[in-house]
């Protein structure tokens, strides 16, 4: 099944969409004041956004230090066999695993970076021992632990908002 053709957004929606990545939680009042629109057209435009697929979902981003030490770990993953099927099995287990934050499927010498989320060095083991050392399908795993954090974000760069043509000008 292809894939749906590129929304045509204007310059709002540019705005809306950007303002949105950063903090989702800015009442509908301040958003139109900051893109010019009433809060109900605001509402009207972030309702289609989902109704399209542009947005998928809002969550609340933690604090990770506010709830005591959390290790975070970048796992890199090959697989022994690479059939779809083997593909198939090690994304459903990395979805269905809470302290899986985040997982690529990458080309090059490993198949999968995988980021991990514990309480502790010793939860981060057991994890790491759960989810790749008891898997036979997984040729070889290396953990990076993560000494600080300097950037995390989920925010895409927007397309360049589609303008209007100006009608040609004929005498």
């Amino acid at each position: 099944m292809p894939s749906p053709p590129p929304p045509r957004l204007d310059e709002i929606d540019v705005h809306l969409l950007d303002l949105l990545q950063h903090d989702a939680g800015r009442t509908l009042h301040d958003l139109g004041e900051q893109v010019g629109l009433s809060p109900s057209a605001v509402q009207r435009r972030i309702a289609r956004y989902r109704k399209d697929g542009l947005i998928t979902r809002q969550i609340a981003v933690l604090d990770p230090h506010r709830f005591g030490p959390t290790v975070l770990a970048t796992v890199l993953v090959t697989l022994d066999q690479e059939s779809f099927e083997h593909h198939r099995a090690f994304a459903q287990r990395m979805r269905s695993e809470p302290q899986v934050q985040q997982c690529y499927q990458v080309a090059g010498p490993w198949d999968y970076v995988v980021i991990l989320a514990a309480h502790s060095m010793r939860d981060c083991s057991h994890l790491g021992n759960r989810l790749f050392k008891a898997d036979n399908n997984i040729k070889r795993y290396e953990t990076l632990l993560v000494f600080d954090t300097i950037k995390t974000g989920l925010t895409l760069p927007l397309p360049t908002p589609h303008l209007p043509q100006p009608q040609d000008e004929r005498p």
